[in-house]
């Protein structure tokens, strides 16, 4: 009966942890002044006050003043998940716990079962924010060209920045609307030009927005026709887009590969030990455990050592 119980709250807790995440993922947009106060350093003293619950609501407030916390709301921001900091850290601990304790039970009741399954739990938040990150970061930088040939159809059809900027909040798809968006709400409450557009490269961490940043604050400053300079860095950024979609198909092989055979080991050996305990516990026999670490050890270090070539072969500047 024990051990049913126990189950149960360790399946009812991941199952906590999945609905969070998929609430967050698909939830309506917060407040403007909630999402801008995230972003702009002169507002953090202001942030809301409204709370989902007080052990949330008491670790946000404890987070939120340390550089710990600003690193994970930054990280929340570009993955475009609508959790505060606190509820992140509850959703990772409810993750760690719940894993240790299914793993725990599974395991035969082991401290190394359970440590097994925490390591597991920690993952796996941490792999979905990057994923998201990545998914959102490769979107809008295939938008960008559009962005960009709309603003400059818009810049010679006598707009302003500012305005051609809000076209581009209506007209196009998320994720670009939403972060050009933000950046006109930010501009429409008296944040300048310069401070906005920094906010939105620190939300999107693109090599492709920063030449489109630094072109706009250059021309802010000693003149110029923007449309033209928006045109060439358009045609440069479309340019780019094309190869690194080439590159992404062809080094998809050796991408996927390094992390299969990287997982693959360390994967069977988890599986094994909640199957077969007997089978790898030989590594740690009195008579076989000086082998057995030195096979481990080694086996460790190959993985690594083939996972960081793999990556590097793939991984071309463009």
């Amino acid at each position: 009966m024990t051990n049913i119980l126990l189950i149960g709250g360790g399946v009812i807790a991941l199952v906590l942890l999945v609905v969070g995440i998929v609430v967050s993922a698909s939830g309506d947009k917060t407040s403007m002044d909630d999402r801008l106060n995230k972003y702009l350093e002169e507002d953090k003293k202001t942030e809301t006050k409204e709370s989902k619950g007080a052990l949330t609501d008491w670790v946000n407030k404890r987070v939120e003043k340390s550089s710990f916390g600003e690193r994970i709301s930054r990280e929340l921001a570009r993955a475009d998940l609508k959790f505060k900091p606190g509820e992140y850290i509850a959703l990772y601990v409810i993750a760690i716990i719940g894993g240790a304790l299914i793993a725990f039970l599974l395991g035969g009741r082991l401290l190394l079962s359970a440590f097994i399954g925490g390591g597991i739990g920690a993952l796996l938040p941490r792999m979905y924010v990057k994923n998201q990150q990545s998914k959102r970061l490769t979107h809008f930088n295939d938008q960008l060209p559009d962005m960009l040939n709309l603003m400059v159809n818009g810049l010679r059809a006598g707009f302003s920045t500012l305005q051609a900027m809000e076209a581009v909040s209506k007209e196009l798809p998320p994720p670009i609307c939403d972060e050009f968006k933000r950046v006109v709400q930010e501009m429409q409450l008296g944040i300048p030009m310069e401070k906005a557009l920094a906010n939105l490269l620190r939300r999107i961490p693109s090599q492709d927005l920063d030449f489109l940043v630094t072109a706009i604050n250059v021309q802010r400053e000693v003149g110029g026709n923007l449309a033209e300079i928006m045109d060439v860095i358009s045609f440069t950024i479309r340019e780019r887009v094309r190869i690194k979609g080439e590159i992404r198909a062809l080094t998809a092989q050796a991408t996927y590969s390094g992390k299969a055979l990287a997982l693959m080991p360390i994967g069977l050996l988890c599986i094994l030990w909640f199957l077969n305990r007997s089978y790898v516990m030989e590594f740690f026999n009195k008579d076989n455990i000086l082998c057995g670490g030195i096979a481990l050890g080694g086996a460790g270090v190959l993985i690594a050592v083939g996972y960081f070539v793999m990556t590097r072969i793939a991984n071309i500047e463009v």
